[in-house]
């Protein structure tokens, strides 16, 4: 039998070109699955066959878990501290085992030991092929459509496939079977039988990777595709970077007469393309991104990442875009959260925004409207502001000399401090319900006050999730701490 075992492995491995090794793995895991049979419980079995004998040897094993952990599988795992009595190095993750008698080939079956070993084989040629087409380093997927899977289009090229999801398909797009399809390749998924490729015609990685075939300057590395936004089938933005004063990256990526957006556009089933010309300045890159709308003026919230942009009326219409899709794709390309307003909208937020900080300067720092009005035209929009911007940069005020800028430095620290202590205070006081509830710590009690949390009924009207939230406790700590809140209830 070792002998027909050699043999067989021989020929199965000329016939499939597939190495020794590969084929003795299958032998071993058919010998392992009939060797489980004999069990009525879930083992784990180990097989070795010798590659020059075909001599093997079966092993029935446990694989060692945290003594804490318990066991999960307990006829196949054992503790730590149970297998360090056994073997005094022995780690977690290691194995032990245990000899056992081998089962034979013949009680197996011949033809069932070679539809195992076969089934092996055809997962191993597979997986060879798919290393084999990954290693080349391309992220497009040319292939035929195969067939049709539950909604999912299979692609084939050569003898690897692919799957194009219904969700990562361009809308509208009817593919048929024999239809020749490029698709950008999103990773290997390795769940279904047999690994498959994981295809995309909708991700905007799709759109750099074509502008990237017929733009040889970015393979060049003259241009560069900073980002890109879709709303695939429809429209699309994209911002480019010239490495080289002498490029064009606009009218490089556009082509002669359009020949180059045209034949990117063909491919995304007619998706109109907006190119634009990225900048390091955040609010020149947004105002790039919204063309064509011409903006009037652009306000950056940095703290918030948001920016105000202001246009006139008539293009109002053109920034916001049908649905909502030039300023969605235009904050998507950016990074920016974008609000389009009018240019009378704007001036009255920012009016509102003024009054509010002139007030809070004029109080905290008790000094008159003028001084108020100087630090807001300076982009002065808080006290911490006042208090921690760079000396050099708040002695660049022509209106204010030295002595006057470390004045308000100065009352703007005390008036922080002060503040700091009066929330502090008040927490103290609204909180004092909560104090003494079993579990609850002085952070805790801080972050409920907060979120507007002070008695022991605020906290038990709270659902678990709600008070993860805004503590950031686990499951188990939050259903104890509403309990106990909610203990008096039923006194």
């Amino acid at each position: 039998m070792n002998r027909e075992m050699l043999m067989l492995v021989d020929a199965i491995s000329r016939e499939k070109s597939v190495d020794r090794d590969v084929v003795f793995g299958a032998v071993e895991s058919a010998l392992a699955s009939a060797t489980k049979k004999l069990y009525q419980s879930e083992v784990d079995i180990r097989v070795a066959v010798d590659r020059e004998t075909g001599v093997y040897e079966t092993f029935r094993r446990w694989l060692v878990v945290p003594s804490e952990a318990g066991l999960q599988e307990p006829e196949a795992q054992t503790l730590l501290f149970e297998a360090q009595e056994q073997i005094p190095d022995i780690e977690v993750g290691d194995y032990i085992e245990e000899s056992i008698e081998s089962v034979p080939i013949g009680r197996i079956g011949a033809q069932a030991a070679k539809q195992v070993i076969l089934q092996k084989i055809r997962d191993a040629e597979r997986e060879q092929l798919l290393n084999d087409f990954l290693s080349r380093g391309e992220k497009v997927f040319v292939g035929t459509v195969k067939r049709l899977d539950k909604g999912d289009i299979i692609v084939e090229s050569g003898r690897v496939e692919g799957r194009l999801k219904r969700t990562e398909m361009i809308p509208k797009e009817n593919l048929r079977s024999g239809d020749r399809v490029r698709a950008y390749m999103l990773g290997v998924d390795t769940l279904v039988r047999g690994p498959q490729i994981m295809l995309s015609r909708s991700a905007p990685d799709f759109m750099i990777e074509l502008f990237g075939q017929e733009v040889p300057e970015i393979e060049q590395g003259l241009l560069e595709i900073k980002s890109c936004a879709r709303d695939a089938g429809s429209r699309a933005k994209i911002a480019v970077l010239s490495h080289d004063k002498r490029v064009d990256p606009i009218g490089t990526c556009v082509g002669v007469r359009g020949s180059r957006v045209t034949a990117v556009t063909n491919e995304l089933a007619g998706e109109r393309v907006d190119i634009v010309l990225w900048s390091e300045d955040p609010a020149q890159f947004v105002i790039g991104a919204l063309a064509p709308a011409n903006v009037q003026s652009i306000f950056v919230d940095e703290e918030q990442h948001a920016m105000d942009v202001a246009v006139d009326e008539e293009n109002l219409a053109i920034a916001i875009g049908r649905g909502g899709q030039n300023v969605r794709l235009a904050s998507e390309l950016t990074g920016w959260r974008i609000n389009i307003m009018t240019a009378e909208e704007s001036a009255q937020k920012q009016a509102v925004e003024s009054d509010s900080v002139r007030k809070i300067f004029v109080d905290k720092l008790d000094v008159d409207a003028e001084v108020a009005d100087i630090l807001i035209a300076e982009g002065f929009t808080s006290l911490e502001e006042v208090a921690y911007v760079p000396l050099a940069e708040m002695l660049e005020i022509e209106s204010f000399d030295e002595d006057t800028v470390n004045e308000l430095r100065t009352r703007a620290k005390d008036a922080l401090l002060t503040m700091e202590i009066a929330k502090e205070e008040e927490v103290e006081t609204l909180s004092e319900n909560l104090k003494g509830l079993e579990g609850l710590t002085s952070e805790l009690i801080a972050k409920l006050a907060e979120a507007g949390i002070h008695t022991r009924d605020d906290l038990a009207d709270l659902a678990m999730d709600e008070l993860i939230e805004v503590t950031g406790v686990s499951d188990e700590q939050a259903r104890a701490l509403i309990l106990k809140a909610r203990e008096h209830w039923f006194a």
